[in-house]
């Protein structure tokens, strides 16, 4: 759902972007109860996981193909939908300026849906949820799988009004074609999320908030993060994800090439060139090492004073 430069006008852009830098703004403030030093690698470590995780498309119908969002998640695990803002909006800021993966133009829009909108609507969903079942941290996987389906569908709705509101394509057209596809992307988005809070509360209960004040060690979450981006990137689907799909049946895809700002980097299209596969998996080995860094800065930047 990474918005390209040339889909968003100038007025939808610049409406976002301010939106969505006062929201990050909040979310900063509100954050710093949220990390002390002994939570930072957990910041960093999320955030890490969510660019590698959002390497791999999984298809889903009609040449189409989807990956985690990853709001809702990040959110659970870190406890707070500000963090979890954090998280996302930092990991669309690395793919736009190192991989050129969604437009610069569109990053105020990006960050709108999907570090804002996809973050709250899926954790106000999640707690909804988890009363409603009862309150039982077993049922957590599930309450928070239902709302991180829900909050990509509601995000991919955000994104329709905003194509709309550019004049890039008529709401009636485009909302059902960015609804329909993306309830399938939501499916996965929900299956993933509940999976891995499914295996985080009987494996490492300490990376979820609440459970123990300090983590039991690394090895296990930096060795995932790499075996996603070094090695399961270079099977993800080749199809187009549902906003791509949706731009070339619609007909306004061309307005991506012919817009496209984006920073001189030789992991464009997370690869580097020449090196085949090896570069996919090098782009997506330091993507991961950057979100890291960058994220744990953050968290180190936010917390309290006397922490």
């Amino acid at each position: 759902m990474h918005i390209p430069d040339g889909f968003v006008s100038v007025p939808v852009a610049g409406a976002t972007g301010l939106a969505s830098f006062v929201a990050l703004f909040v979310a900063c403030e509100r954050s710093q109860q949220a990390f002390g030093i002994r939570r930072a690698p957990i910041l960093g470590l999320t955030t890490a996981f969510i660019f590698a995780a959002q390497m791999i498309n999984f298809p889903v119908a009609g040449g189409t193909s989807g990956h985690l969002l990853g709001g809702t998640l990040a959110a659970i695990i870190l406890g707070s939908p500000w963090a979890g803002m954090l998280c996302i909006a930092t990991v669309l800021i690395i793919q736009a300026v190192l991989f050129a993966d969604g437009g610069i133009t569109a990053l105020g829009a990006n960050i709108f849906n999907m570090a804002v909108i996809g973050v709250w609507v899926g954790w106000i969903l999640t707690q909804t949820l988890q009363r409603l079942l009862g309150g039982a941290k077993g049922r957590l996987p599930l309450a928070a799988g239902i709302a991180a389906g829900i909050s990509v569908v509601v995000a991919a709705i955000a994104c329709a009004i905003e194509l709309a509101l550019s004049g890039t394509a008529p709401i009636t057209i485009v909302l059902p074609a960015m609804t329909g596809i993306h309830i399938l992307i939501g499916v996965g988005e929900g299956l993933i999320t509940g999976g891995v809070l499914a295996y985080l509360a009987k494996a490492r209960p300490d990376l979820l908030p609440g459970e123990q004040e300090q983590m039991r060690g690394w090895v296990v979450p930096v060795v995932s993060i790499v075996l996603i981006a070094g090695v399961l990137s270079l099977v993800a689907s080749a199809w187009p994800d549902g906003l791509e799909k949706v731009a070339e049946e619609l007909g306004f895809i061309k307005l991506a090439e012919q817009v496209r700002i984006s920073v001189p980097t030789p992991l464009a299209d997370y690869g580097i060139e020449g090196l085949g596969i090896i570069g996919t998996s090098i782009a997506g080995l330091l993507g991961a090492a950057v979100c890291f860094a960058v994220a744990f800065g953050i968290a180190k930047v936010v917390q309290p004073k006397n922490a």
